[in-house]
């Protein structure tokens, strides 16, 4: 269905937050064997090889059109232009919070596939419970980090944030909110519990991947969402979305929309994205990942990127960014608990 194709005069009722988490978690287990196996296989046909420098598959662990599909485009054009390695694919695995393509990538056994991956990720294994994790697969670099923006229907009803929370108290369940991932979903939960909303009360409608989220909001399936900056902006910039507010501690610089700490809610969850290899590489291939990848990152065309998608770089690697994941799945898992009582 295209942005503007309503289809009926109204879309169908969400099903209940337990619901979808039910069949979140269904999804989750009764895909990972189909699903992973084909993306399994779609690896090992992209790359072709198992020398680094010769061929290199960049995993984007959801569907065109989101955040991780964006990131690895970007350096897919980057390693091209610059010539940094003889062949680079990316590869698009959706499903599951991203967990699908952990699986996918911790079961090969070639070194040359780069992931991106993170909070998300990390957000999506607790709260489904998935098979897969994150210590399946062998952290390279963190490289940048991204705020969530908050946003509405650019047609719709609500001018402000605070007209937004006042619906939303008002009548929670009617008012759906929508996101790219389990992340997403962290951001509206924290909002909820900022606002004295009780997020189990909630219509959240999971999509895969920033693009869903967005058709979603356009077709009226939802009337709210979290979503990540380089998702979202452009519909703000285009006219279709309002936004109402970034997640983030301070504002962006060139652009004019309030941080939700200035407008009284103290949420500033932040979405960082790095790469991970296969389980299956050796002490010297992350070296050579982190030159390459120092390489690519010191190019004028990843700067435009940067500033493009309004990112923050926040560079890490070793036993610092191993240490970080750590911290971060205990702080996600708190949340989660928290959130759930």
């Amino acid at each position: 269905m295209g942005p503007d194709d309503h289809g009926a005069d109204r879309p169908a009722a969400p099903a209940s937050p337990s619901r979808r988490r039910a069949l979140s978690i269904g999804f989750g287990v009764l895909a990972v064997p189909v699903i992973a196996a084909a993306g399994y296989q779609s690896i090992r046909s992209a790359s072709g090889g198992s020398t680094i420098s010769a061929n290199l598959t960049l995993v984007a662990p959801a569907a065109a059109g989101g955040g991780w599909d964006a990131f690895q485009r970007e350096l897919q054009q980057v390693m091209r232009t610059h010539s940094l390695v003889g062949n680079v694919q990316v590869v698009n695995i959706p499903g599951a919070g991203g967990t699908i393509a952990l699986g996918s990538v911790g079961r090969l056994t070639q070194p040359n596939t780069l992931m991106v991956g993170g909070t998300g990720q990390i957000a999506a294994q607790i709260q489904f419970d998935t098979p897969s994790q994150i210590t399946d697969v062998t952290p390279v670099a963190r490289v940048i980090e991204e705020y969530d923006l908050i946003a509405v229907p650019a047609d719709g009803p609500h001018q402000d944030l605070d007209g937004l929370i006042a619906d939303w108290r008002e009548n929670t369940p009617d008012v759906a909110w929508t996101g790219g991932g389990s992340f997403d979903q962290l951001v509206m939960t924290d909002l909820a519990l900022a606002a004295d909303i009780a997020p189990g009360d909630t219509t959240y409608i999971p999509s895969d991947g920033g693009g869903e989220a967005i058709q979603a909001i356009l077709n009226g399936t939802a009337q709210a969402t979290a979503g990540g900056f380089a998702d979202i902006y452009p519909q703000v910039e285009f006219g279709r979305l309002r936004a109402l507010g970034v997640v983030a501690p301070q504002r962006l610089e060139g652009v004019d929309i309030p941080t939700l700490p200035e407008l009284g809610y103290d949420v500033t969850l932040t979405n960082w994205r790095a790469l991970f290899a296969p389980p299956v590489v050796t002490a010297e291939e992350i070296a050579e990942f982190e030159e390459l990848l120092e390489q690519a990152f010191a190019t004028p065309e990843w700067a435009d990127a940067v500033a493009r998608y309004n990112w923050v770089e926040v560079p890490a690697t070793g036993e610092e960014l191993r240490a970080y994941i750590e911290e971060e799945t205990e702080r996600i898992a708190g949340l989660f608990a928290e959130i759930e009582g």
